[in-house]
Protein backbone atom coordinates (compact mmCIF):
# COMPACT_ATOMS: atom_id res chain seq x y z
CA UNK A 1 0.00 0.00 0.00
CA UNK A 2 2.66 2.30 0.88
CA UNK A 3 5.00 3.66 -1.60
CA UNK A 4 8.42 4.67 -0.41
CA UNK A 5 11.51 6.28 -2.16
CA UNK A 6 15.19 6.72 -1.37
CA UNK A 7 16.46 10.88 -1.46
CA UNK A 8 19.02 12.67 -1.78
CA UNK A 9 19.60 14.00 1.20
CA UNK A 10 20.78 17.54 2.23
CA UNK A 11 22.84 18.22 5.28
CA UNK A 12 24.95 20.74 7.14
CA UNK A 13 29.07 20.13 6.07
CA UNK A 14 30.70 20.38 9.53
CA UNK A 15 33.87 21.47 7.87
CA UNK A 16 32.28 25.04 7.65
CA UNK A 17 29.98 24.54 10.43
CA UNK A 18 31.29 22.65 13.06
CA UNK A 19 29.70 21.11 16.08
CA UNK A 20 26.37 19.73 14.42
CA UNK A 21 25.49 19.54 18.12
CA UNK A 22 24.85 23.39 18.08
CA UNK A 23 23.07 24.01 14.55
CA UNK A 24 20.41 21.21 14.54
CA UNK A 25 17.46 21.87 17.05
CA UNK A 26 13.93 20.08 17.82
CA UNK A 27 10.90 20.27 15.91
CA UNK A 28 9.77 23.63 14.68
CA UNK A 29 6.32 22.82 16.62
CA UNK A 30 7.95 21.87 20.08
CA UNK A 31 10.36 25.22 20.60
CA UNK A 32 9.74 27.46 22.59
CA UNK A 33 8.89 31.16 21.37
CA UNK A 34 11.27 32.35 24.65
CA UNK A 35 14.20 29.67 23.32
CA UNK A 36 14.78 30.93 19.83
CA UNK A 37 17.56 33.41 20.58
CA UNK A 38 19.48 30.44 22.65
CA UNK A 39 19.28 28.59 19.75
CA UNK A 40 20.40 31.41 17.39
CA UNK A 41 23.07 32.79 19.84
CA UNK A 42 24.58 29.59 19.57
CA UNK A 43 25.29 29.95 15.77
CA UNK A 44 24.98 31.30 12.72
CA UNK A 45 23.99 28.77 11.08
CA UNK A 46 21.23 28.07 13.31
CA UNK A 47 18.60 25.23 12.23
CA UNK A 48 15.89 27.74 13.53
CA UNK A 49 16.88 30.61 10.81
CA UNK A 50 15.34 28.26 8.10
CA UNK A 51 12.36 25.76 9.88
CA UNK A 52 11.16 29.16 11.10
CA UNK A 53 9.04 28.65 14.57
CA UNK A 54 5.23 28.35 14.26
CA UNK A 55 4.28 32.50 14.80
CA UNK A 56 2.99 33.18 12.01
CA UNK A 57 5.17 36.59 11.92
CA UNK A 58 3.73 39.63 11.48
CA UNK A 59 -0.04 40.79 11.24
CA UNK A 60 0.11 42.70 7.92
CA UNK A 61 0.33 39.52 5.70
CA UNK A 62 3.85 40.32 5.08
CA UNK A 63 6.29 36.79 4.00
CA UNK A 64 8.87 38.75 4.68
CA UNK A 65 10.03 35.66 6.94
CA UNK A 66 9.68 33.03 4.49
CA UNK A 67 11.69 35.25 1.61
CA UNK A 68 14.75 35.32 4.30
CA UNK A 69 14.51 31.93 4.87
CA UNK A 70 14.43 31.01 1.34
CA UNK A 71 17.28 33.18 0.62
CA UNK A 72 19.33 31.85 3.35
CA UNK A 73 19.09 28.65 1.96
CA UNK A 74 20.23 29.26 -0.98
CA UNK A 75 23.18 31.33 0.31
CA UNK A 76 24.14 27.80 2.44
CA UNK A 77 24.11 25.87 -0.58
CA UNK A 78 25.50 28.04 -3.02
CA UNK A 79 28.23 27.96 -0.20
CA UNK A 80 28.64 24.96 1.12
CA UNK A 81 27.10 25.21 4.16
CA UNK A 82 24.57 23.02 3.46
CA UNK A 83 25.88 20.05 1.15
CA UNK A 84 23.83 17.36 -1.02
CA UNK A 85 24.30 13.31 -1.58
CA UNK A 86 24.61 12.39 -4.39
CA UNK A 87 23.86 8.84 -4.70
CA UNK A 88 19.89 7.37 -3.98
CA UNK A 89 19.91 6.26 -0.28
CA UNK A 90 17.86 5.63 2.97
CA UNK A 91 18.71 6.80 6.20
CA UNK A 92 19.28 4.39 8.86
CA UNK A 93 18.39 6.61 12.17
CA UNK A 94 19.59 5.28 15.51
CA UNK A 95 18.94 7.38 18.63
CA UNK A 96 20.56 5.78 22.42
CA UNK A 97 18.52 7.24 25.01
CA UNK A 98 17.62 6.89 28.82
CA UNK A 99 13.72 6.89 29.09
CA UNK A 100 12.78 9.12 31.26
CA UNK A 101 9.81 7.59 33.87
CA UNK A 102 12.54 3.83 34.24
CA UNK A 103 15.46 5.86 33.95
CA UNK A 104 16.65 2.61 31.67
CA UNK A 105 18.68 2.64 28.54
CA UNK A 106 16.87 2.45 25.26
CA UNK A 107 17.72 2.31 21.02
CA UNK A 108 15.42 3.07 19.18
CA UNK A 109 15.58 2.49 15.04
CA UNK A 110 14.12 3.43 12.04
CA UNK A 111 14.75 4.82 8.63
CA UNK A 112 14.44 8.58 6.33
CA UNK A 113 13.40 8.21 3.23
CA UNK A 114 10.45 9.52 0.85
CA UNK A 115 7.32 8.50 1.18
CA UNK A 116 4.67 8.84 -1.83
CA UNK A 117 1.81 11.09 -1.04
CA UNK A 118 -2.00 10.01 -0.27
CA UNK A 119 -4.80 11.39 0.53
CA UNK A 120 -6.15 10.64 4.40
CA UNK A 121 -9.45 9.33 2.36
CA UNK A 122 -6.95 6.61 0.54
CA UNK A 123 -6.07 5.18 4.56
CA UNK A 124 -2.62 4.45 3.34
CA UNK A 125 -1.21 7.00 5.90
CA UNK A 126 -3.32 6.94 8.82
CA UNK A 127 -3.80 10.22 11.15
CA UNK A 128 -4.88 10.36 14.60
CA UNK A 129 -5.21 14.07 15.42
CA UNK A 130 -6.97 17.06 13.81
CA UNK A 131 -4.49 19.71 11.86
CA UNK A 132 -5.29 23.78 12.21
CA UNK A 133 -5.64 25.89 8.78
CA UNK A 134 -3.34 28.33 10.21
CA UNK A 135 -0.20 26.26 10.77
CA UNK A 136 -0.61 24.75 7.58
CA UNK A 137 -0.69 27.99 5.64
CA UNK A 138 2.20 29.15 7.73
CA UNK A 139 4.04 25.51 6.78
CA UNK A 140 2.90 25.78 3.27
CA UNK A 141 4.57 29.21 2.68
CA UNK A 142 7.90 28.22 4.24
CA UNK A 143 7.47 24.95 1.67
CA UNK A 144 6.64 27.00 -1.57
CA UNK A 145 9.66 29.93 -0.99
CA UNK A 146 12.31 27.19 -0.10
CA UNK A 147 10.96 24.53 -2.29
CA UNK A 148 11.89 21.81 0.76
CA UNK A 149 11.24 19.86 3.81
CA UNK A 150 13.32 20.63 6.39
CA UNK A 151 12.01 18.33 9.15
CA UNK A 152 10.42 14.69 8.96
CA UNK A 153 6.93 12.99 9.48
CA UNK A 154 7.71 10.62 12.46
CA UNK A 155 5.62 7.85 11.22
CA UNK A 156 5.03 4.41 12.75
CA UNK A 157 4.63 0.96 10.55
CA UNK A 158 3.90 -2.92 11.65
CA UNK A 159 6.92 -5.37 11.56
CA UNK A 160 6.29 -7.64 13.52
CA UNK A 161 9.35 -9.84 12.12
CA UNK A 162 11.68 -6.98 12.09
CA UNK A 163 12.67 -7.43 8.42
CA UNK A 164 12.69 -3.47 7.53
CA UNK A 165 15.62 -2.80 10.41
CA UNK A 166 17.36 -6.12 9.85
CA UNK A 167 17.99 -5.59 5.96
CA UNK A 168 19.31 -1.75 7.01
CA UNK A 169 21.55 -3.21 9.77
CA UNK A 170 22.84 -5.49 6.82
CA UNK A 171 23.24 -2.73 4.13
CA UNK A 172 26.54 -1.39 6.78
CA UNK A 173 25.93 2.00 5.67
CA UNK A 174 28.03 4.93 5.75
CA UNK A 175 27.88 7.20 9.21
CA UNK A 176 26.87 10.72 8.55
CA UNK A 177 25.78 12.57 10.93
CA UNK A 178 25.52 11.94 14.83
CA UNK A 179 24.53 14.60 17.54
CA UNK A 180 23.43 15.14 20.98
CA UNK A 181 20.31 16.47 22.19
CA UNK A 182 19.31 18.72 24.96
CA UNK A 183 18.49 15.64 26.92
CA UNK A 184 21.47 13.60 25.96
CA UNK A 185 20.15 11.38 23.57
CA UNK A 186 22.96 10.35 20.99
CA UNK A 187 20.93 10.61 16.98
CA UNK A 188 22.85 8.69 14.39
CA UNK A 189 22.40 8.56 10.69
CA UNK A 190 24.14 6.09 8.30
CA UNK A 191 23.87 6.27 4.67
CA UNK A 192 22.61 3.35 2.81
CA UNK A 193 23.07 3.35 -1.19
CA UNK A 194 22.87 -0.87 -1.61
CA UNK A 195 20.16 -0.44 -4.79
CA UNK A 196 19.30 -4.10 -4.12
CA UNK A 197 18.56 -3.54 -0.04
CA UNK A 198 17.03 -0.39 -1.08
CA UNK A 199 14.44 -2.32 -3.56
CA UNK A 200 13.13 -4.98 -1.19
CA UNK A 201 12.74 -2.69 1.39
CA UNK A 202 10.11 -0.69 -0.99
CA UNK A 203 8.92 -4.20 -1.74
CA UNK A 204 7.68 -4.82 1.84
CA UNK A 205 6.45 -1.30 2.23
CA UNK A 206 3.84 -2.22 -0.37
CA UNK A 207 2.17 -3.80 2.13
CA UNK A 208 2.22 -1.55 4.58
CA UNK A 209 0.07 1.44 6.48
CA UNK A 210 1.79 4.58 7.62
CA UNK A 211 0.66 5.71 11.03
CA UNK A 212 1.34 9.15 11.76
CA UNK A 213 2.86 9.66 15.02
CA UNK A 214 4.06 13.18 14.98
CA UNK A 215 3.69 15.35 12.22
CA UNK A 216 0.12 15.95 11.13
CA UNK A 217 0.40 19.53 10.24
CA UNK A 218 3.93 18.84 8.05
CA UNK A 219 1.86 15.83 5.90
CA UNK A 220 -1.04 18.30 5.67
CA UNK A 221 0.99 20.77 4.28
CA UNK A 222 2.66 18.48 1.64
CA UNK A 223 -0.89 17.82 0.05
CA UNK A 224 -1.53 21.38 -0.14
CA UNK A 225 2.21 21.73 -1.81
CA UNK A 226 1.41 18.76 -4.20
CA UNK A 227 -1.83 20.89 -5.34
CA UNK A 228 -0.15 24.00 -5.17
CA UNK A 229 2.16 22.63 -8.03
CA UNK A 230 0.04 20.41 -9.84
CA UNK A 231 -2.24 23.61 -10.19
CA UNK A 232 1.15 25.53 -11.33
CA UNK A 233 2.18 23.14 -13.77
CA UNK A 234 -1.03 22.19 -15.01
CA UNK A 235 -0.61 18.64 -14.12
CA UNK A 236 1.92 16.28 -12.40
CA UNK A 237 3.68 12.54 -12.47
CA UNK A 238 3.44 10.72 -9.78
CA UNK A 239 7.02 10.39 -9.44
CA UNK A 240 7.74 14.46 -9.38
CA UNK A 241 9.64 15.15 -5.63
CA UNK A 242 6.17 17.51 -5.07
CA UNK A 243 3.93 14.29 -4.91
CA UNK A 244 6.50 13.00 -1.88
CA UNK A 245 7.19 13.53 2.07
CA UNK A 246 10.16 13.48 3.92
CA UNK A 247 9.82 10.76 7.08
CA UNK A 248 10.86 8.97 9.33
CA UNK A 249 9.15 5.70 10.03
CA UNK A 250 10.01 3.69 13.02
CA UNK A 251 8.41 -0.15 13.40
CA UNK A 252 5.84 -0.38 16.19
CA UNK A 253 7.66 -3.21 17.44
CA UNK A 254 10.75 -1.81 18.56
CA UNK A 255 12.01 -1.88 21.98
CA UNK A 256 13.10 1.51 21.76
CA UNK A 257 9.96 2.95 21.03
CA UNK A 258 8.65 4.97 24.32
CA UNK A 259 5.28 7.52 24.27
CA UNK A 260 5.30 9.65 27.30
CA UNK A 261 2.33 11.02 29.13
CA UNK A 262 0.98 14.62 28.45
CA UNK A 263 0.41 15.78 31.87
CA UNK A 264 -2.68 18.63 31.86
CA UNK A 265 -2.79 21.62 34.01
CA UNK A 266 -6.73 22.81 34.39
CA UNK A 267 -6.73 26.40 35.31
CA UNK A 268 -10.23 26.50 37.06
CA UNK A 269 -11.64 29.88 36.70
CA UNK A 270 -12.15 30.79 40.59
CA UNK A 271 -11.72 29.73 43.45
CA UNK A 272 -12.04 25.52 44.22
CA UNK A 273 -11.30 24.03 47.23
CA UNK A 274 -10.31 20.16 47.99
CA UNK A 275 -13.66 19.14 49.54
CA UNK A 276 -15.21 20.44 46.33
CA UNK A 277 -12.68 18.57 44.06
CA UNK A 278 -13.06 15.85 46.05
CA UNK A 279 -17.14 16.26 45.47
CA UNK A 280 -16.89 16.73 41.77
CA UNK A 281 -14.66 14.09 41.29
CA UNK A 282 -15.88 11.06 43.42
CA UNK A 283 -19.00 10.74 41.24
CA UNK A 284 -16.98 8.80 38.85
CA UNK A 285 -13.86 7.86 40.80
CA UNK A 286 -12.15 6.45 43.70
CA UNK A 287 -10.09 8.79 45.71
CA UNK A 288 -6.71 7.90 47.50
CA UNK A 289 -5.00 10.43 49.08
CA UNK A 290 -1.16 10.43 48.62
CA UNK A 291 0.43 11.09 52.02
CA UNK A 292 4.61 10.98 52.03
CA UNK A 293 6.00 14.43 52.09
CA UNK A 294 6.89 17.44 49.87
CA UNK A 295 4.44 18.37 46.90
CA UNK A 296 7.72 16.69 44.50
CA UNK A 297 7.29 13.28 46.63
CA UNK A 298 3.50 13.44 46.31
CA UNK A 299 3.97 13.50 42.14
CA UNK A 300 6.58 11.43 42.37
CA UNK A 301 4.61 8.37 44.34
CA UNK A 302 1.57 9.24 43.14
CA UNK A 303 3.15 8.76 39.43
CA UNK A 304 4.59 5.11 40.62
CA UNK A 305 1.44 4.39 41.94
CA UNK A 306 -0.09 4.69 38.63
CA UNK A 307 2.42 2.96 37.06
CA UNK A 308 2.54 0.24 39.38
CA UNK A 309 -1.57 -0.68 38.84
CA UNK A 310 -0.99 0.35 34.53
CA UNK A 311 1.31 -2.69 34.80
CA UNK A 312 -0.53 -5.18 35.86
CA UNK A 313 -3.73 -4.12 33.08
CA UNK A 314 -1.79 -5.49 29.88
CA UNK A 315 -5.07 -5.69 28.19
CA UNK A 316 -6.50 -2.70 28.53
CA UNK A 317 -5.48 0.82 30.19
CA UNK A 318 -6.30 1.17 33.90
CA UNK A 319 -7.71 4.29 33.34
CA UNK A 320 -6.23 5.94 36.64
CA UNK A 321 -4.72 9.28 37.15
CA UNK A 322 -2.89 11.56 40.01
CA UNK A 323 -4.46 15.37 40.76
CA UNK A 324 -2.89 17.81 42.89
CA UNK A 325 -3.93 20.58 44.36
CA UNK A 326 -1.46 23.40 45.02
CA UNK A 327 -3.93 25.54 47.23
CA UNK A 328 -3.73 23.04 49.72
CA UNK A 329 -1.03 20.73 49.26
CA UNK A 330 -2.74 17.49 48.70
CA UNK A 331 -2.59 14.46 46.32
CA UNK A 332 -4.87 12.33 45.12
CA UNK A 333 -4.67 8.77 43.59
CA UNK A 334 -8.04 8.60 41.21
CA UNK A 335 -9.16 5.08 40.00
CA UNK A 336 -12.36 4.92 38.10
CA UNK A 337 -15.63 3.48 39.13
CA UNK A 338 -16.44 0.58 36.16
CA UNK A 339 -20.11 1.98 35.72
CA UNK A 340 -18.66 5.63 35.26
CA UNK A 341 -17.96 4.55 31.47
CA UNK A 342 -21.42 4.88 30.99
CA UNK A 343 -21.78 8.62 31.10
CA UNK A 344 -19.61 8.92 28.05
CA UNK A 345 -21.45 5.81 26.03
CA UNK A 346 -22.09 8.29 22.95
CA UNK A 347 -18.37 7.72 22.16
CA UNK A 348 -17.13 4.68 20.16
CA UNK A 349 -15.41 2.15 22.32
CA UNK A 350 -11.72 2.62 21.15
CA UNK A 351 -12.46 6.19 22.06
CA UNK A 352 -13.96 5.09 25.71
CA UNK A 353 -10.08 3.18 26.49
CA UNK A 354 -8.21 6.62 26.31
CA UNK A 355 -7.29 8.49 29.00
CA UNK A 356 -7.59 11.40 27.12
CA UNK A 357 -10.65 10.92 26.59
CA UNK A 358 -12.05 10.09 30.53
CA UNK A 359 -10.24 13.20 31.46
CA UNK A 360 -11.44 15.81 28.67
CA UNK A 361 -15.01 14.43 28.33
CA UNK A 362 -15.75 12.98 31.55
CA UNK A 363 -13.77 14.65 34.18
CA UNK A 364 -13.41 18.43 32.46
CA UNK A 365 -16.42 18.62 30.65
CA UNK A 366 -19.26 16.66 32.62
CA UNK A 367 -17.65 17.09 36.18
CA UNK A 368 -16.39 20.65 35.59
CA UNK A 369 -19.20 21.77 33.38
CA UNK A 370 -15.90 23.07 30.82
CA UNK A 371 -16.48 22.45 27.47
CA UNK A 372 -14.03 22.22 24.85
CA UNK A 373 -14.50 25.21 23.14
CA UNK A 374 -14.00 27.29 26.21
CA UNK A 375 -11.22 25.50 27.14
CA UNK A 376 -9.71 26.17 23.60
CA UNK A 377 -10.90 30.26 23.24
CA UNK A 378 -9.71 30.78 27.53
CA UNK A 379 -6.82 28.65 27.25
CA UNK A 380 -7.71 26.86 30.51
CA UNK A 381 -5.90 23.68 29.54
CA UNK A 382 -1.82 23.83 29.53
CA UNK A 383 0.32 20.40 28.10
CA UNK A 384 3.50 19.20 29.90
CA UNK A 385 5.59 16.56 29.29
CA UNK A 386 7.54 17.05 32.69
CA UNK A 387 5.49 16.37 35.36
CA UNK A 388 8.60 19.01 37.12
CA UNK A 389 7.99 22.20 34.76
CA UNK A 390 4.27 20.78 35.33
CA UNK A 391 3.97 20.90 39.21
CA UNK A 392 6.31 24.13 39.26
CA UNK A 393 4.03 26.04 37.14
CA UNK A 394 0.83 24.81 39.31
CA UNK A 395 2.36 26.17 42.07
CA UNK A 396 3.73 29.41 40.36
CA UNK A 397 -0.22 30.13 39.06
CA UNK A 398 -1.42 29.25 42.23
CA UNK A 399 0.64 31.84 44.44
CA UNK A 400 0.52 34.63 41.45
CA UNK A 401 -3.26 34.51 40.59
CA UNK A 402 -5.89 35.26 42.78
CA UNK A 403 -9.29 34.36 40.72
CA UNK A 404 -8.08 30.90 39.13
CA UNK A 405 -7.06 27.64 40.95
CA UNK A 406 -4.95 25.17 38.77
CA UNK A 407 -5.57 21.79 39.04
CA UNK A 408 -2.31 20.00 37.77
CA UNK A 409 -3.88 15.66 36.67
CA UNK A 410 -0.60 13.73 35.88
CA UNK A 411 -1.36 10.77 33.18
CA UNK A 412 -0.11 7.57 32.24
CA UNK A 413 0.57 7.39 28.38
CA UNK A 414 -0.97 6.16 25.56
CA UNK A 415 -0.36 2.92 24.14
CA UNK A 416 1.02 2.65 20.85
CA UNK A 417 -1.56 0.05 20.11
CA UNK A 418 -4.35 2.67 21.09
CA UNK A 419 -2.79 4.89 18.42
CA UNK A 420 -3.00 2.39 15.75
CA UNK A 421 -6.88 1.31 16.79
CA UNK A 422 -8.27 4.83 16.53
CA UNK A 423 -5.77 5.61 13.21
CA UNK A 424 -8.05 1.89 12.03
CA UNK A 425 -11.29 2.70 12.51
CA UNK A 426 -10.76 6.76 11.04
CA UNK A 427 -11.26 8.73 14.90
CA UNK A 428 -9.14 11.33 16.35
CA UNK A 429 -7.37 11.97 19.58
CA UNK A 430 -7.94 14.79 21.61
CA UNK A 431 -5.17 17.43 21.27
CA UNK A 432 -1.82 16.46 23.12
CA UNK A 433 -2.58 12.67 23.10
CA UNK A 434 0.71 11.30 22.43
CA UNK A 435 4.12 12.25 23.01
CA UNK A 436 6.57 10.47 21.09
CA UNK A 437 10.27 10.22 22.46
CA UNK A 438 12.87 11.15 21.95
CA UNK A 439 11.55 13.71 19.00
CA UNK A 440 13.47 13.37 15.50
CA UNK A 441 16.06 16.43 15.59
CA UNK A 442 15.58 18.88 12.31
CA UNK A 443 18.81 19.68 10.70
CA UNK A 444 20.22 16.44 10.37
CA UNK A 445 18.93 16.00 7.06
CA UNK A 446 16.61 17.76 4.53
CA UNK A 447 14.70 16.88 1.45
CA UNK A 448 15.35 19.56 -1.66
CA UNK A 449 12.02 19.97 -4.11
CA UNK A 450 13.73 20.14 -7.22
CA UNK A 451 11.05 20.02 -9.62
CA UNK A 452 12.24 18.39 -12.86
CA UNK A 453 13.82 15.90 -10.86
CA UNK A 454 12.06 11.92 -10.81
CA UNK A 455 12.11 10.05 -7.62
CA UNK A 456 13.53 6.50 -8.06
CA UNK A 457 9.98 4.75 -7.05
CA UNK A 458 8.35 1.20 -7.66
CA UNK A 459 4.97 1.59 -9.26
Amino acid sequence: MAVIAPLKGVRYNPDLVGKIDDVVTPPYDVINENSVESFVSKTPYSMIRLDITKNPGPSDGSDARYVEAASLFQQWLKEGILIRDTEDSLYFYEVDYFHPPSGERRVRKGLVCLVGLAEFSERIVKPHERTFDTVIEDRLKLTRYCQAQFSQVFSLFSDHENKVISLLEQGQGRPVGTVTDADGCVHSLRQVTDPEIIRKIQVIFQEKSLYIADGHHRYTTALAYRKYIKGLHGGLSEKSPANHIMMYLCPMEDPGLSVLPTHRLLNWPGKMEVEELIERLARGFELEEITVGSREILIGEVLARMAEIEQMSPQKTSTTFGVYHPGEDRCFLLKMKPESIKEIAEKEECLRELDVVILSDLIIEKYFNLDYHRCEQENLVRYFSDPDEALDTAVKTCTACEDVMPLLFVMNPTRVEQVKNVADQNRIMPHKSTYFYPKVMTGLLFNRLVHEEVINRLD
